[in-house]
């Protein structure tokens, strides 16, 4: 998505969580719908929408209208979250051969699996993988247990080749390959 998008996305969701917010705490009494006005034009939008008013509704329109304010709000609440992703970016897919006609897209799980495989065949056990990805070549984090009889730095070692050369050979990009002993296999 690019900046363009991502900036009206937030402004839209931040719109659809101010004023639900706004409403709700006018409609309960929280904020005095005298100084709501004053800083928004809040009577104004009221009288817009067929000259409603607060004192006017009932108790039961105050509980509608919140309940649809906070449904709106949680709505505008997941955009907000999704449009601002902390840490790194999970990885989804890959091109990795884009000539016109032949283009080839590796998904994130077959990769996965693929270093997960080429984990086992260098001797790790239980090899688990995350991948990120910034519109580029992987970071491939494995994390792997080692037989008790085996020698974890050499074993480790044997590992992030082994996964970084079998990434190579399938036209993967990595950028890095990461891997951490988590203890013995049971």
């Amino acid at each position: 998505m690019n900046a363009f998008n991502r900036i009206v996305m937030l402004i839209l969701a931040i719109l659809l969580l101010a004023v639900p917010v706004l409403i709700i705490l006018v409609a309960v009494g929280v904020i005095p719908p005298e100084v709501a006005d004053r800083y928004t034009g809040y009577r104004s939008a009221v009288e817009a929408l067929g000259g409603l008013s607060a004192q006017d509704l009932t108790m039961t329109a105050r509980v509608v209208i919140a309940v649809v304010g906070a449904l709106v709000a949680l709505i505008a609440l997941l955009l907000l979250l999704r449009e601002l992703t902390f840490g790194r970016r999970v990885a989804r897919s890959a091109t990795i051969q884009d000539e016109p006609g032949k283009e080839t897209v590796i998904t994130a799980r077959a990769v996965r699996a693929l270093a997960e495989g080429a984990a086992r065949e260098a001797g790790a056990a239980d090899p688990s993988v995350s991948l990120s990805s910034e519109k580029g070549p992987y970071e491939v984090m494995c994390g792997i247990r080692v037989p008790p009889s085996g020698n974890y730095s050499e074993i480790a070692t044997r590992t992030r080749e082994s996964v970084f050369s079998a990434l190579q050979r399938q036209n993967v990009p990595v950028k890095d390959v990461e891997v951490t002993v988590q203890g013995n296999a049971a």
